[in-house]
């Protein structure tokens, strides 16, 4: 598609939102690209201590940057019904044109589970997402529209906000079998730091799916998160990755988890080797400008950054300097 982008990755289940608000305009003011915001009613463990509502911060980002905006990810099924996620969508791009797009995943308990729903099995919790994608979508027009699915029901109405075109929709997934699917029927791909090989093997199986409905993958975006911890010292980097961000060194599906507290239980057993290719640790920025390399050659449109320290401010003003400049796109 083009030169890879560099955007801020903006926790809200770490930081207050007026926090993230301050370091999204600092992140920008050194380079980044534009803002993922992540979409939590609850953090990881309570050690985090934050889950704001991630519309409300994106609307208050529109004001405060200039950007690209992107709910990282926010699911369509539960706690929203997919009306409700086509309003949002929608008005925030009406209200920044070409700015907003939208970030769809299938769940996880730990956020959706609040509304005292049966948690389905990872299948079906996919397929709701893909229904719930086919309703957005049916708004997305702008017409009267009406559904009668398995899942979800919607009575003939329209979105009476609409921008001047509707905004792109990307869905998350590390699964080759969802993301053939998301290539044939969405607008492009999320994924999050993985290997190499697998991060490859997924993007193989959305660009199959794209050119099973005479799409062109080249032209769809291929979005990254990617966690890492930097700090001034390697030990520092390490505190923070084991004490802010436990869950990156947490080797087995979290999608089923329902507490901050079981989490918290389960940080406990978490140690230093557990992150090892999952998550970069290090006070070195070169080596951190490698790791991100790695992924711009892979062919990644636009790479989301999240340090997962307090040292925000220090981290963007350093990547800002040192690490975004170097990169080869």
């Amino acid at each position: 598609m083009g030169r890879t982008t560099i955007g801020y990755a903006a926790m809200l289940e770490q930081f207050h939102p007026t926090d993230i608000l301050r370091y999204s305009e600092l992140a920008e003011q050194n380079g980044f690209s534009g803002v993922m915001a992540a979409d939590h009613f609850q953090p990881w463990v309570p050690q985090q201590g934050e889950a704001a509502f991630v519309w409300n911060v994106l609307s208050a980002l529109g004001e405060r940057t200039t950007g690209d905006l992107g709910p990282g990810v926010t699911c369509p099924s539960f706690r929203f019904h997919p009306a409700i996620v086509a309003q949002a969508s929608a008005t925030l791009e009406a209200m920044y044109p070409g700015r907003h797009w939208l970030g769809l995943g299938s769940g996880e308990a730990l956020n959706e589970h609040v509304v005292g729903q049966y948690w389905p099995e990872a299948p079906e919790r996919i397929a709701m997402m893909f229904e719930a994608i086919e309703v957005i979508q049916k708004l997305f027009t702008g017409k009267d529209v009406k559904h009668s699915g398995r899942y979800f029901k919607l009575e003939t109405t329209r979105l009476w906000t609409m921008p001047e075109a509707p905004p792109p929709i990307y869905v998350a997934t590390a699964g080759p079998i969802t993301a053939k699917k998301t290539g044939a029927l969405c607008d492009g791909i999320i994924t999050v730091g993985a290997t190499v090989e697998k991060i490859a093997s997924v993007f193989a199986k959305f660009d199959e799916g794209a050119r099973s409905v005479g799409k062109d993958p080249d032209t769809m975006p291929k979005i990254m998160q990617l966690h890492m911890s930097w700090a001034e010292t390697d030990e520092q980097a390490l505190l923070n990755a084991v004490t802010e961000w436990p869950n990156g060194g947490m080797k087995f599906p979290k999608q089923d988890i329902k507490s901050p507290f079981d989490f918290e239980q389960m940080a406990k057993l978490v140690r230093p080797e557990d992150f090892k290719g999952r998550m970069l640790i290090s006070a070195d920025p070169d080596e951190h400008r490698r790791e991100i390399q790695k992924f711009i050659d892979l062919g990644i449109d636009r790479l989301y950054l999240h340090n997962v320290g307090h040292n925000q401010e220090e981290w963007i003003k350093v990547f800002g300097s040192s690490v975004l400049p170097q990169l080869v796109s």
